[in-house]
Parts: C-alpha cells; structure tokens; sequence
C-alpha cells in the first residue's frame, strides 16, 4: 500500500510538471522515444510526399508475345480485308501479351471516355475535383446521340459523379462533354493524355465525334485501364470509383459476348454466363457507324487479371465490323483459362499428432 500511495505521488507530481511544456508543445522527448508524426494543421497532403504515395500490385509492363494469338489475330482479320483493325492483350500478372496494329491511330468513337475517366479521377486524387462538385450544362456542351443529359435545359447542374457515371453507363456525349471542359479542355486533356504514355489518344472534337476525328489505339486503352488496376495512375480509393463506374456500362454485346462465345457458353446474356464460369469484364464500348471499339478489365477466375482493347473501321453500319471484334474477343479465351488450383497437401497418419 506504501509503495502505490508513493508511486502515484511520484506520476502526479511528474504529470503536473510536465503539463504546461506538453500545452505549449515545448516538450523535448528523448531520441529513442518517438511519436508517431501526424500532419500538421496548415500543412498539405503535397507537403508530404510520403502519405501521397500508392502502392503499385503489377505493371504495365509487357513481357513475352504470345505468338498464337497475334497470329490468330492477323489470320481473322485477313478474312475481311476492307476492314481495318487494331488488337492488344495484356496479362497483368505475368506481361504476356499479343497485338495486331496496336499501336495504329483509330476512330476512338466512345471508347475514349475511358481514358477521359481516368483523367478526371486524377483530378479527385489532386484535390483540383471534387466527386460531388456540380458541373453546369452549357449550349457548347451539349452533345446529341446517346444519352438523356442533352435534354435537359441549359444551365442544369450535375454532379461529377454522376456526369461520370452516365458517361460510362449509357456513354452520354453531353456528360464526357462536362468532364473534358472541367478537366481543363481537350488541349490540356490531351496533354494529360501524352503524360500517361497515351501516344495515339487524343480529342479533337466534341463529342459525339460522328467524323471520327478524335483517335485512340487498342494499345492505349488497354494501357488506360492497366495503369488504374495496377494502381499506377490512381490511388486506392479513385481505383475503386473507376471499378465502381466502368461495372456500370450497359453495352456487353462485343468482348463480353465474344469472350463468352470462346469460352463455350450458351447465348444469352453475357454477363451472368460469364460469371457462372468465374470470369468478369468491365468494358467501355464505342460506336460510330463507321468505327466500333471495345476495352475492358478482365478478371479470371484464378484471380489474374488482363487487359484487352479492339478497335475495327469500315462501311457504316456493317456488321462484319462487329462481328470481327467478337470473334478476335473469342480468340483470347485458350489463353485466358485459369490455372489449376495446386494439390492439398494431406497428412499421412505417420505425421498426424499422437494424442
């Protein structure tokens, strides 16, 4: 009893000595005892370049070709040789990879929104965008075609968030219109395009683009999307904003139904057929008339991921364009099965525990 009255004596005392230098924050701690350091009031999250840093799964980083695929590839698309076509395919895991034309300029058409997603979520990441801040409809915005934001009167405000989704969803021209403006216009868009290594992307048209002057390449939106799954372009959380926005694309008629056609499935949506076998795609499509597109993040049932992008220019409304996509997206399935799970080890009875 002696012993505690006098320790809690000794604490007190020390406590109240202390107080004061602890208000004042002049108290010097000893080297070997350390806080854990918290950012300080007026300090920003620039001016700690350590608590900006994402942490990085994989890579865009292609390593070996797989020479069937590019090959199978060429072989489909000679079939139709009024059409020009582009191919790219990327397994994030282990960089194999195969392409045709891929780095071949094309008709973005809607496909393009993907990279102006990222751009915009970058943004986010900068603090430069808030996800809620309302974006306001003007007459140079609005775009015609898909989507129902155009008919709404101008001077209508929509929150970024939802300009994002919609973009996606149902691919609205006056929505990507009021990101690309936000973003800082196509002049710096573009630039931020070239920034993350997008060489043949760029916008220069409003859209809906019906000319087809805005251009991408297969490369560079499977890159698009690699650059946000690895997390090399954004942090966790607009990583998940971007997963979150792309899952909402209504629009599964290409690589969706043509990995599922590779893969054997019954016709019928594809999205649940998919999902029986373990696969997911999310994907942005494009459409023009006279230039198709489509690019997704596919996840396997193993867990690995990949990245595929297709773009195909020809006579308006033919559906040999759509059809040649499809099937260059069922090409990918023998190389998109997933591994065999490795045995489970068991316990021979000489090494089981004795009771």
């Amino acid at each position: 009893m002696v012993l505690g009255v006098g320790l809690g004596v000794l604490t007190g005392s020390a406590l109240r000595w202390f107080a004061p230098q602890v208000q004042n924050q002049t108290l010097n701690l000893p080297g070997w005892f350390k806080l854990p350091e918290t950012v300080e009031a007026g300090t920003s999250v620039q001016d700690k370049p350590e608590l900006t840093q994402k942490p990085v799964v994989a890579r865009f980083q292609p390593t070996r070709e797989i020479p069937e695929l590019s090959a199978r590839w060429r072989a489909i698309a000679a079939t139709q040789k009024d059409l020009e076509a582009s191919a790219y395919m990327l397994i994030l895991d282990d960089g194999r990879f195969a392409q045709m034309n891929a780095d071949r300029p094309m008709p973005a058409a809607s496909s393009i929104k993907t990279p102006i997603l990222l751009t915009a979520l970058q943004r986010v990441d900068a603090g430069d965008l808030h996800w809620n801040e309302p974006l306001v409809l003007t007459k140079e915005l609005v775009g015609g075609g898909a989507g129902w934001m155009a008919s709404r009167p101008l001077g209508s405000r929509f929150p970024a968030r939802v300009a994002a989704t919609e973009m996606i969803r149902v691919s609205d021209n006056s929505a990507t219109n009021l990101l690309i403006e936000r973003v800082g216009g196509q002049q710096t868009i573009n630039q931020r395009f070239k920034d993350l290594g997008l060489t043949a992307t760029e916008i220069n048209n409003w859209l809906p683009d019906l000319d087809g002057t805005n251009t991408t390449s297969a490369h560079d939106l499977s890159r698009s999307i690699a650059l946000v799954d690895t997390g090399e372009a954004l942090s966790l959380r607009s990583r998940d904003l971007f997963r979150n926005v792309m899952a909402t694309s209504v629009t599964n008629t290409l690589l969706p139904t043509g990995l599922m056609k590779g893969l054997g499935g019954a016709q019928g949506a594809p999205d649940p057929n998919l999902a029986s076998k373990g696969y997911r795609v999310y994907n942005k499509t494009g459409d023009i008339g006279i230039a198709y597109a489509d690019a997704g993040l596919i996840e396997l049932p193993d867990g690995r991921r990949a990245v595929a992008g297709f773009l195909v220019k020809g006579p308006f409304n033919d559906p040999r364009s759509t059809n040649l996509i499809r099937a260059m997206a069922a090409a990918l399935a023998p190389h998109l099965k997933p591994e065999p799970a490795p045995p489970r080890r068991t316990s021979s009875p000489s090494q089981e525990a004795t009771p």
